[in-house]
């Protein structure tokens, strides 16, 4: 029998779309000032209506407000409120923001389970095209949120983005780059395995990853990560069931974060629960919902959330446990 693939029941919420980047490639965000906040009784109202819906994971999103704007205490603050409100109503939040201060790091610690930040390419030549005005998008910067991570205790979870400019070279890079934060700190729980999808929203680059390679590249990441490190590819952006099923034969594990939306990737709906059983079961495969904190690093968790987190575990090991008749 194959290992279970599993992926995490999930809601996202988006304190809001503005964002001071603008990449190229991007169909999430929107220019500062455009984007109304999410306020803190429409997320009642929407976490609310997801109780008792099966979902696990809140996955806070934002775009970027600038490191010196007189707005990111109160964008800090929002995204730090968001996660109490999560807590308070059974959820586990996890936040992905974009680069944070080592300060907001050990706030936002105290009210996640778990943090993330995509890598992308650790190539600097995309400076030049993709991210040329994405000041944040440098990557030592984004580095260094990883390894800040490791050293907080911050279960984090980061990722490439295939098909912005980069080339074969630059994802050895990229993943070793991983390897090494993981082997000084062992915080990294996953690997986001991530092709670029053309969007409706975006501003330039029309180029999109061709999807026939993925399971190469699931087998290279699988190659220089330690095992230890699942990697994950989104179902939605792999259309096509065959190389869906490739790169799980390739080592990939995780399906991510599904629900009802991909934030990131808005013309791509996830697909639901049955149609994935549909394809990974004749095949052998199980699918299994998890927790967005692996279970080898819930002693890191800190102590205020460990009883929302142990919950969670009995409830979804009743929910596997098979009925005898």
């Amino acid at each position: 029998m194959n290992p279970d693939i599993t992926y995490s029941p999930a809601y996202t919420l988006v304190p809001t779309y503005d964002c001071f980047n603008r990449c190229s490639y991007c169909n999430f965000r929107t220019d500062i000032g455009k984007s109304p906040w999410l306020t803190l009784r429409e997320a009642e109202k929407i976490l609310k209506s997801l109780q008792n819906q099966g979902i696990i994971e809140i996955l806070v999103l934002s775009g970027e407000i600038h490191p010196q704007s007189s707005q990111r205490l109160a964008w800090f603050n929002r995204i730090y409120q968001l996660c109490e409100l999560a807590i308070s109503l059974g959820f586990l939040p996890h936040t992905n923001v974009g680069p944070l201060t080592w300060e907001e790091m050990a706030q936002l610690k105290r009210v996640n389970v778990s943090m993330g930040l995509m890598l992308e390419q650790m190539t600097p030549k995309l400076l030049e095209t993709v991210h040329r005005q994405a000041p944040s998008k440098v990557p030592e910067l984004r580095l260094q949120q990883l390894e800040w991570a490791g050293e907080l205790k911050i279960p984090f979870t980061t990722g490439l983005l295939f098909g912005i400019g980069e080339n074969n070279q630059d994802w050895g890079d990229t993943l070793t780059a991983i390897k090494n934060v993981h082997q000084r700190w062992g915080n990294i729980q996953e690997v986001i395995l991530q092709p670029h999808s053309l969007g409706s929203q975006q501003i330039g680059h029309r180029d999109s990853f061709e999807l026939q390679q993925l399971p190469e590249v699931v087998a290279i990441a699988r190659s220089i990560l330690p095992p230890e490190i699942t990697l994950q590819i989104p179902p939605n952006l792999v259309t096509h069931p065959d190389i869906l099923l490739a790169c799980l034969n390739a080592g990939a594990r995780d399906l991510g974060g599904i629900g009802p939306r991909d934030e990131v990737n808005p013309d791509y709906p996830h697909p639901d629960e049955q149609g994935l059983r549909s394809i990974l079961a004749p095949k052998g495969w199980k699918l299994t919902r998890r927790l967005p904190v692996y279970p080898q690093y819930d002693s890191w968790v800190v102590p205020s959330l460990q009883g929302v987190v142990s919950n969670w575990r009995k409830k979804l090991a009743i929910s596997e446990t098979p009925v005898l008749y």
